[in-house]
C-alpha cells in the first residue's frame, strides 16, 4: 500500500475485502477485533458487535461507533433449473445489482455467480424502458440444479463481488458504507491508546444498522455511555443530483461532516465543532429534520437516552458495488474524534 496515504490503507482494505452483510458480520468483525487487539481490550457479544476499550475500566463512558454490516441478498429459492431468487438484506436500488458478480457465502464455502436478467434482445418494446425489480434477477451459479440445491440453502447470504481499489485518489469499494466508520472509530481509538485518560473509551463495530441500527441499541445498552458519536456515511455532494439544498455542502476534500438537527444534541454538537476549529481540522455542518438514520439514533433512545452526536465522511454511489471516499476526509473524521475525546472533561454537562 502506498506509504503517502494520510490513513491506514492496508487496514482499510482488509476490512473492506470482507463480505458482511446484517446479520451475518463475522468476516469483518474478525479482522477489525484482530486490529483492535493491538492496543485494545477486544470482547464482542452475541448480537454481532464487537468492543474496543482503552482507559480506566470503572471510569464514564464514551461510545464510537461505527456499523460494519454492507447491503446484501439472501437466498429465498432454488428453482428447478438451478436459479438462485433471492431478496434484498437493505436499501438495494435494483438496477446497481444488473450484470454483477455476486459472492455467495454457501455454508461449505463461497461460491461466484452473476446476477441474470432477460437480455434487451429478446425483451418487448414495454419492457426495455421498465426498470429492473429485484424480483426479476437472479443469481446464476453455471452449476447444475441438484448441486445448487445442495450447496445452497434458502437463508444463504450474498455480496457483490466488488473489493476495494484505489481509482485516481479516491478509494473505491462496495460496503464503505459503513465499514469505514468501523475503521475510524477504530483508528481514533488506537491514536487515542496512549493518552492518559479519564474516560473508558470504546469502539464499537456495530451490527444490523442496515436494517433498523438494531446493534447499536444493544450495544448502546451494554455499555450504558454518558455520551456517543456515530460514524457514518453521507452524500458526497460534488456528484450530479445531490442537492446541496437538502443535504448540505460536503464535497471531497471538505473534511468531517457533523450532524445538526433534533436528535443531535446540541452540547456534544458544539463539542464537536469548537473541537475542530482548536485543531484546524475540516468540517462541514449538515441539518437534519427528525432521524439521523444512524446509530446515533439507537443510541438517543437507549436507557434515558445517550448524548449523541453523528460524524460522516462524504460518500458517492452509496449503496453501490462502487461507493467512493476521500482519505483525507477518513483522517479529518478520525482526527476530530480523537481531538473532542481529549478535550472532553469527565463532568461534562449534556443538558439541551
Amino acid at each position: 500500500m502506498s506509504s503517502t496515504s494520510p490513513i491506514n490503507r492496508e487496514f482499510l482494505f482488509a476490512l473492506l475485502s470482507q463480505a458482511a452483510p446484517s446479520g451475518f458480520e463475522r468476516r469483518a468483525a474478525d479482522v477489525w477485533k484482530k486490529e483492535a487487539q493491538n492496543f485494545a481490550r477486544v470482547s464482542e457479544d452475541h448480537y454481532g458487535n464487537a468492543y474496543a476499550e482503552i482507559g480506566p475500566e470503572d471510569g464514564p463512558t464514551l461510545a464510537l461507533m461505527g456499523h460494519l454490516d454492507e447491503i446484501g441478498l439472501i437466498v429465498s429459492h432454488v428453482d428447478d433449473k438451478g436459479l438462485v431468487s433471492v431478496l434484498g438484506v437493505g436499501g438495494w436500488d435494483p438496477q446497481v445489482l444488473v450484470g454483477q458478480r455476486i459472492r455467495v457465502l454457501a455454508p461449505g464455502g463461497d461460491l461466484i455467480g452473476v446476477i441474470g436478467k432477460k437480455a434487451i434482445h429478446v425483451m418487448d418494446q414495454d419492457e426495455r424502458s421498465k426498470a429492473s425489480k429485484l424480483e426479476d434477477l437472479w443469481i446464476d451459479l453455471g452449476l447444475d440444479a441438484d448441486e445448487v440445491k445442495e450447496l445452497v440453502p434458502v437463508g444463504t447470504y450474498a455480496v457483490i463481488e466488488q473489493g476495494p481499489m484505489m481509482v485516481g485518489n479516491k478509494v473505491v469499494s462496495r460496503a464503505i458504507d459503513n465499514r469505514i466508520g468501523a475503521f475510524i472509530v477504530l483508528e481514533a481509538l488506537r491514536q487515542l491508546a496512549g493518552d492518559d485518560l479519564k474516560h473508558r473509551v470504546v469502539a464499537v463495530g456495530t451490527s444490523q444498522e442496515e436494517i433498523g441500527v438494531f446493534g447499536a441499541q444493544t450495544s448502546a445498552y451494554r455499555l450504558d455511555p454518558v455520551a456517543g458519536v456515530a460514524v457514518d456515511v453521507t452524500h458526497e455532494t460534488g456528484q450530479p443530483g445531490v442537492s446541496e439544498k437538502k443535504y448540505g455542502t460536503a464535497p471531497f476534500g471538505s473534511g468531517a461532516n457533523v450532524a445538526v438537527g433534533p436528535m443531535s444534541n446540541p452540547v456534544l454538537v458544539r463539542q464537536l465543532t469548537e473541537a475542530a476549529q482548536r485543531e484546524n481540522i475540516p468540517y462541514t455542518l449538515s441539518a437534519t429534520g427528525r432521524y439521523t438514520f444512524t446509530d446515533a439514533d439507537a443510541l438517543t433512545m437507549t436507557r434515558a437516552g445517550v448524548p449523541s452526536g453523528v460524524v460522516s465522511i462524504p460518500n458517492r454511489y452509496m449503496h453501490s458495488p462502487s461507493e467512493m471516499i476521500d482519505e483525507r476526509d477518513a483522517k479529518a473524521c478520525i482526527d476530530l474524534l480523537v481531538a473532542w475525546v481529549r478535550g472532553l472533561d469527565t463532568g461534562a454537562d449534556f443538558t439541551r
